[in-house]
């Protein structure tokens, strides 16, 4: 029996594997579909313009406020920039009440915002604070306003670096009167309500803010081309050549700095052909995404990020277990194995792709740490080694097959750019969890990486890739930055338009 599951586990894990020849179809591909979306609205790469048109050198000084407004929780930091590509980050964190999310106004939501930004600037940064209420009851028209940074995990339409419309809410929000609306503009009503020293200076993409965050810490000559997340989801965003972005000409009310002949472009990478052209496809891949809450796209994100990796992977044990000539966690004559019938296994997303993690790390001869992942994430006792075995075999598959996808983007946009032909170093900044703590995750990236033909071993030397920490704080604060120093974006009296 041992042995046939071995063969059946080896013959899936082939499925999945994403030879040297489809990683370089698949980089031809997503050039060709990042140049459309440079060019139109409503392509399968978003390529949506951010604004932003520079990026940090590690010099930059100064205080500025972020927030950050991604699910549940509402975060509210200030980051001391010390010019020296160091920082500190003070922060809190509230949960956002339920009744706020769902069935209130967009004021209520707001200023309740508003109002922890107040809590946190007179917990944190009182004596300014102070000052400025002396000043305005002093009559003193002289504004000493902190820059804020705005990191809304929301689908936008931004029609410049401090203003963008919601398209719709995602993640348990829904208050109707916002959608349609400057989020910016809602914020900003807020804070000025409450009369606090604050201007919204910027609305941020989490990916922006990796890079920006990166590119202020990281040491060199030039600035960092691309941040990508490699996380519970995915995406990049990456420095454009202004010229390429040939549909900025089709946006009518877009404003921005045009001094430095670049933009950052937030790719939107997970939804990369969601026709399915070129990404590999397995029948696992194909249950999981009918059975999902959004069937036909984010193609490029299940096949890579963590929220899909446990599942694709639940699916392919799952049918060995329903194979009766296998008995994949069958008790038998032969194998005492135990899976109760209220295990997670038998449930959708109920593998949690940390046990990925857990089990690509085991290095030992009798599969401890194996043993232990299927107890405690799925309450599987006494596998057999074949079982542990076979569930190794189908999680490397799974988990370097994501890896090599995700080289996809990064090579393409390397090739793109053309910077591997014009610099001795090119740098990346990542975050997420796959890419820090599933191993050899990178790894399997850069030897993905060398096979492409463009880049090859001398490209993948030039590429510094490099862990990104905090870009909704960090990033988005040095956003503000970025922004504050666009004088276009004033208005006569001073403030921002």
């Amino acid at each position: 029996m041992s042995s046939a599951l071995l063969d059946e586990a080896t013959r899936i894990a082939r499925e999945f594997d994403y030879p040297a020849d489809r990683v370089q179809r698949g980089v031809e591909e997503y050039i060709k579909q990042s140049n459309e979306g440079l060019a139109q609205e409503n392509t399968t790469l978003s390529q949506i313009p951010t604004f932003v048109t520079a990026v940090p050198n590690g010099t930059e000084k100064g205080l500025y406020l972020a927030v950050d407004l991604g699910g549940t929780n509402f975060r509210v930091c200030s980051v001391q920039l010390h010019g020296d590509t160091t920082f500190s980050l003070t922060q809190s964190k509230i949960m956002i009440p339920r009744e706020l999310m769902a069935s209130g106004t967009s004021k209520d939501l707001f200023l309740f915002l508003a109002r922890q930004i107040e809590a946190f600037l007179r917990i944190h940064h009182n004596e300014h604070f102070e000052a400025h209420l002396r000043r305005r009851r002093d009559g003193n028209d002289v504004e000493d306003l902190f820059d804020l940074g705005f990191t809304f995990s929301f689908p936008v339409r931004q029609c410049g670096i401090n203003s963008g419309t919601l398209i719709r809410w995602t993640k348990g929000f829904n208050i109707p009167d916002a959608v349609g609306h400057d989020v910016c503009a809602l914020l900003q009503s807020a804070i000025d309500e409450l009369h606090l020293p604050v201007r919204v200076a910027a609305l941020v993409n989490d990916t922006v803010g990796t890079l920006m965050a990166r590119s202020y810490t990281s040491p060199g000559e030039t600035g960092t081309l691309l941040g990508a997340i490699f996380g519970t989801g995915t995406n990049g965003a990456y420095v454009e050549k202004l010229d390429k972005v040939t549909k900025l000409k089709n946006m009518k009310d877009a404003h921005y700095d045009t001094t430095t002949g670049e933009m950052i472009i937030n790719a939107e990478w997970g939804s990369f052909d969601n026709h399915m052209s070129v990404l590999p496809d397995t029948v696992y891949d194909q249950e999981l995404d009918a059975d999902s809450n959004n069937p036909g796209v984010q193609m490029f994100e299940k096949r890579v990020s963590g929220m899909f990796l446990g599942e694709i992977l639940r699916r392919a044990l799952l049918a060995m277990h329903n194979n009766p000539e296998l008995g994949l966690f069958k008790t038998s004559k032969t194998s005492n194995v135990s899976l109760p019938s209220d295990s997670l296994f038998y449930r959708q997303w109920g593998l949690d792709t940390s046990l990925l993690s857990q089990v690509e790390a085991d290095t030992s001869k009798d599969f401890v740490d194996v043993k232990a992942a299927l107890k405690d994430h799925l309450k599987i006792e006494n596998p057999s080694d074949a079982e542990c075995q076979a569930v190794k075999i189908l999680v490397h598959a799974i988990g370097k097959r994501a890896a090599r996808l995700s080289a996809v983007p990064i090579a393409a946009i390397l090739i793109h750019t053309g910077k591997l032909e014009t610099e001795n170093m090119v740098d990346v900044g990542v975050d997420g969890s796959l890419v820090e703590f599933y191993p050899k995750f990178e790894e399997y990236i850069r030897e993905a990486l060398r096979e492409v033909s463009q880049v090859g071993v001398a490209g993948d030397k030039k590429v510094r890739i490099g862990i990104s920490k905090d870009g909704s704080g960090v990033g988005a604060a040095l956003i503000a930055l970025v922004a504050s120093k666009d004088e276009n974006l004033r208005s006569p009296n001073g403030n921002a338009k």
